[in-house]
């Protein structure tokens, strides 16, 4: 089999950060990385789902609600992915930026979590997941649009 894009990237050197992972046609998928790939440092099952969960939340109620396809995670636990519709590059950076920073202050009760909404409703962990989101702001709050190339 051909391998896919994302197979093509060098984990080895991959930082965290925020990348366009690819674009097809009109939707581009932006490489949301809170990890160093293969460093023995993965981000918790739990507070992955917690990020997963309040993120997709908060990017389907910006302003740009109508051009989000999809937030969701890597099997490797390293990051997320986000795929928009016709979004500017930069405000891709600061709706992933806001989203990030308003989990690292979120205090509420974490978004869909009765057994009827989740298939592992009670699997999250809101302390870790805050504390992923701050540090991830505090290394991508001054990326721009040049930043996003692998």
């Amino acid at each position: 089999m051909k391998k896919i894009a994302s197979f093509e990237v060098n984990h080895l050197t991959l930082k965290p950060g925020i990348y366009i992972s690819r674009i097809d046609g009109d939707i581009t998928t932006y490489d949301i990385r809170l990890k160093k790939p293969n460093n023995g440092d993965y981000l918790d099952v739990a507070a992955m789902h917690t990020i997963e969960h309040i993120v997709a939340t908060y990017v389907r109620n910006s302003d740009f609600s109508g051009q989000v396809i999809y937030f969701g995670p890597m099997g490797c636990r390293t990051g997320f992915y986000l795929l928009v519709r016709k979004i500017d590059e930069a405000d891709v950076i600061k709706l992933i930026i806001d989203a990030f920073s308003f989990l690292a202050v979120f205090n509420e009760a974490i978004p869909g979590t009765t057994a009827s909404e989740c298939g592992n409703y009670l699997e999250h962990n809101l302390t870790i997941a805050k504390k992923e989101a701050k540090n991830f702001v505090d290394g991508v709050k001054n990326y721009t649009v040049s930043s996003l190339k692998y």
